[in-house]
């Protein structure tokens, strides 16, 4: 098969493409000619100091690579593909301490503890009150005279208000967690003029804010899920310092891709208007899925090989980072019988947007489909005429497939 001609210098990771549109053209040429290919990156762009990273993205290799932990570490490198070039190692070595960038054994007890938030029963507890609360969200939307942000209006307050229902935040704070987990992510978009070293505080600030809390229950336990987190030590239960950094993973995973998935759901719906018509008639269980598949919220992560091994044909030498790229899996016609249609009644939908398995599959799926199916609900009740008004603006970001602003109008 000859070698698919990308533009000189072309990097999947490259904020400047991110920010245009998920390069799904791209995509489709390197899964039909070359499915694991290097991607250089000359003069450490990601902060790593290495000369690049193979691009992985076909859906068979990126569930190999996320089900082989022993291959393909977390921890090593993280599991964010790209970082600022001035980013200091220290800096990237203690994010180990986050959950997504740990590795078996220590993964997996710090999972096994965190876990207990997601159980059925915990998300079945939060079903009638996310319902009450999604259904406020929409009918707030419906005063407005004329256009309005669908991201700040409707799509980040749901996510927001749930991690706060979940860990016990007091929903006045939800602003806080708003405002800290994007600066978080935003150091790439000049828009925000956040720099590293804003978004570091952010996150320590956070980190800080969470720590209190566990510190608080340790002190004068409670019968919420705070204190079954931090409290019992005797049982198996989190340092205040690591369920700091579970509310800052929470915070990202929990709030940015849910919100995301929503924001591209919506906008998904409306310039696809007989989804739409389908979806308030028919409120299919299946449409949360596929808003995830579409949306594709995170776009990358990286693992990186403990050991030379072979992956798509291609040498792996031991220390490669290698990029999964989830929206590309998530297109792939072996997977998926026309994956460039939006169909919320697609069954089966093997989609890789809560990862690809193995010990990284998102703990919060569960209530990431209730979020999304409960706001849609909502939506379709109280706006059921929604217009666009704008196109998406999207962020600029080397990992995340995030939009900052959706004008819409209730019509």
């Amino acid at each position: 098969m000859p070698c698919p001609a990308l533009p000189d210098g072309f990097d999947f990771t490259d904020p400047d493409v991110l920010h245009q549109r998920v390069p799904l053209p791209e995509f489709a040429e390197l899964r039909r000619a070359e499915p694991v290919r290097w991607i250089p990156q000359p003069g450490n762009v990601a902060g790593f100091r290495d000369e690049g990273y193979w691009a992985v993205t076909r859906h068979s290799d990126v569930k190999y690579v996320s089900t082989h932990p022993e291959l393909f570490s977390s921890t090593l490198n993280t599991a964010i593909i790209r970082f600022n070039e001035h980013i200091e190692r220290d800096a990237i070595d203690a994010q180990r301490l986050i959950l997504l960038n740990m590795d078996p054994p220590e993964h997996t007890r710090v999972r096994q503890i965190v876990q207990r938030v997601f159980t059925p029963r915990a998300i079945r507890a939060l079903r009638d009150r996310l319902r009450a609360r999604a259904d406020a969200i929409a009918r707030a939307a419906v005063a407005h005279p004329g256009p309005f942000d669908f991201v700040t209006e409707v799509a980040c307050e749901l996510p927001l208000q749930a991690i706060a229902e979940l860990i016990g935040i007091p929903q006045d704070d939800r602003a806080k967690i708003f405002d800290w987990s994007n600066k978080m992510i935003a150091y790439d978009d000049p828009e925000y003029a956040i720099t590293e070293e804003v978004g570091a505080e952010s996150a320590t600030e956070l980190i800080a804010y969470a720590m209190n809390m566990a510190a608080d229950r340790k002190q004068c336990p409670a019968k919420d899920i705070v204190t079954t987190l931090v409290a019992a030590e005797d049982e198996g239960s989190l340092s205040s310092d690591e369920f700091g950094f579970f509310v800052l993973m929470l915070a990202v995973a929990g709030n940015e891709t849910t919100r995301n998935a929503i924001t591209h759901g919506m906008h998904a719906f409306l310039t696809h208007p007989d989804q739409w018509e389908l979806y308030k008639r028919e409120r299919p269980a299946t449409a949360a899925e596929e808003i995830v598949r579409w949306a594709t919220p995170v776009n990358a992560f990286q693992r990186t090989a403990t050991q030379d091994t072979e992956l798509g044909g291609k040498r792996i030498r031991k220390g490669d980072r290698v990029g999964l790229f989830y929206a590309s899996a998530n297109h792939d016609p072996d997977a998926f019988d026309d994956p460039g249609g939006f169909d919320i009644t697609r069954d089966p939908n093997p989609h890789l947007g809560f990862g690809g398995g193995g010990p990284h599959y998102c703990l919060g799926k569960s209530l990431a489909v209730l979020e999304i199916g409960l706001i849609f609900d909502a939506i379709a009740d109280a706006l059921p005429s929604l217009t666009l008004a704008g196109e998406p603006r999207r962020l600029r970001s080397s990992w995340i497939n995030g939009v900052k602003e959706l004008r819409v109008e209730a019509g």
